[in-house]
C-alpha cells in the first residue's frame, strides 16, 4: 500500500527516513481550520487528521499520515514565529523555564482513521539577551513550532526533555510505528 505523508516539514522526512519507510509527500494546500473550544490535544489532533484526510482525498488507495506540532507555554499555543522579533520574544519567554511539546499524529486509509497525540515536556536552561539574537539570527528558529530545534543550534539550550525526543522534532516515531502496525500498513518483519 503507497504510505504518504501529509507534511512539508524536512524533519519528519528524516524522521520517516530513518524508520525505513518508503513514502511520497503531499502538502495540505487547504487554510487551518480550527473549532472553537477545542483543548491543545484536541487542536494538535484535529489539525492532523485535517492534514490527512486532505491527502486522502488526493490519494483516496493509500494510506496517509498527517501530523501537527505546537508548543505550550502556559497554556497558550507557540507556533511558527511570524518575523525574527517574534521569534527574539518568544525565545525570551521560554528561556529557563519548562513547556510541552504536542503532536498530533493522524493516520487514515480508506475506512480507517487513527488519530493520537504525544505530549512531551521540554525545559530551557538561562539564556541571555545575547545568546537569543546569536541564536535567531542563525535562521533556524524561524520555521519552527516554538522557534527553536532542539535538534540543530538550539540544542544547547535544551536543558532536559521528558518524554519522546523525536516529537519534540515533529514526529513521534514510536507511536507512529505502533499506529502503522494496528492500521496494517506494514508488519513486525517488514514483509
Amino acid at each position: 500500500m503507497e504510505l504518504i505523508l501529509a507534511s512539508q516539514s524536512p524533519r519528519r522526512r528524516e524522521i520517516m527516513e530513518l524508520m525505513g519507510l518508503s513514502y511520497q509527500t503531499e502538502v495540505c494546500t487547504e487554510p487551518e481550520q480550527i473549532p472553537d473550544g477545542l483543548s491543545i490535544p484536541e487542536t494538535v489532533m484535529h489539525l492532523a487528521e485535517q492534514k490527512a484526510a486532505f491527502a486522502l482525498r488526493l490519494h483516496p488507495h493509500a494510506c496517509v499520515i498527517g501530523a501537527d506540532t505546537v508548543v505550550d507555554l502556559d497554556g497558550e499555543i507557540i507556533g511558527k514565529p511570524k518575523s525574527p522579533e517574534h521569534a527574539f520574544r518568544t525565545l525570551k519567554r521560554m528561556q529557563g523555564r519548562t513547556h510541552i511539546v504536542y503532536t498530533g499524529l493522524a493516520v487514515l486509509k480508506d475506512g480507517y482513521a487513527d488519530t493520537r497525540y504525544v505530549a512531551t515536556k521540554v525545559r530551557f536552561r538561562p539564556m541571555s539577551e545575547a545568546e537569543i539574537r546569536w541564536y535567531v539570527s542563525t535562521g533556524e528558529p524561524l520555521d519552527k513550532a516554538g522557534s527553536y530545534g532542539a535538534q540543530g543550534y538550539g540544542s544547547v539550550f535544551v536543558e532536559s526533555i521528558e518524554g519522546n525526543y523525536f516529537n519534540v522534532i515533529g514526529l513521534p516515531s514510536p507511536i507512529l510505528y505502533e499506529m502503522l502496525l494496528k492500521a496494517q500498513v506494514i508488519t513486525e518483519d517488514r514483509t
